[in-house]
């Protein structure tokens, strides 16, 4: 099935489910996971940047899947990673290249079609920049 997963998680009400569909397939293929937050930072003309969130949300977020992973028996490493609001998508597949991920697992805020392609949903980028298959959790 697939040797490698990359599993993007966040603070939403999806990402346990997008932990638990990453150990299904995992435990299903004996893959190994590389778990990936991304920290994001708004940028501000004239003004410089600020995170969204704190180092420790941050940490705690990708430490979380990842713990709950290696529980289960799966081959776990992680990531955190900064980038700027808005380019989560490019970093999220740079990721599942770098790290020769088969599937890229993430989650949905549960947005309809539309409205993601109004707002531009990270789901609905990923699935347009990647070369490979993307399971995306509701």
């Amino acid at each position: 099935m697939y040797d490698k997963l990359l599993v993007a998680v966040d603070r939403s009400e999806a990402a346990e489910r997008v932990i638990h569909a990453a150990q299904e397939i995992a435990t299903l293929s004996d893959g190994e996971v590389w778990v990936l937050h991304l920290r994001e930072k708004e940028v501000m003309p004239r003004g410089g940047s600020y995170a969204i969130e704190s180092d420790a949300e941050a940490h705690a977020v990708v430490e979380h899947a990842a713990q709950v992973l290696d529980d289960a028996g799966i081959k776990t490493h992680y990531e955190l990673r900064n980038t700027i609001y808005g380019q989560a998508a490019r970093e999220i597949v740079a990721a599942a290249h770098a790290h020769g991920a088969g599937v890229i697992v993430m989650g949905s805020r549960g947005r309809s079609d539309l409205t993601g392609l109004v707002l531009g949903s990270t789901a609905h980028k990923v699935i347009h920049l990647s070369d490979r298959p993307v399971l995306v959790v509701r």
